[in-house]
């Protein structure tokens, strides 16, 4: 069975949320569509991995389930991966 090429392929997990997950894995330079908007993938992303859905201020929170997870540390892009090089956690120590 061929796979529906409309379905969503990332997704906020909350309104607030400025991120979104991957539900496949993307490509590097792949044109995605997130709420009616346009961005490109920046590097290749696995399912389940964190991409930015609008653009992030260096120090802004960054929110899954509308929760804070992290603290931007660079100015970020929509279509960026989310991970330790532009984000720092913001969880307790115990949980490093």
């Amino acid at each position: 069975m061929a796979a529906d090429p409309d379905a969503p392929v990332i997704m906020r997990l909350s309104p607030r949320d400025n991120i979104a997950v991957a539900l496949r894995p993307l490509k590097a330079g792949e044109s995605i569509v997130l709420d009616g908007v346009a961005m490109t993938v920046e590097r290749n992303t696995g399912v389940g991995q964190k991409i930015a859905a609008q653009p992030i201020a260096a120090g802004d929170l960054i929110l899954k389930y509308s929760c804070p997870i992290g603290t931007a540390t660079r100015a970020i892009s929509p279509g960026e991966r989310i991970d330790k090089n532009n984000v720092e956690t913001d969880y307790p120590p115990t949980h490093r």
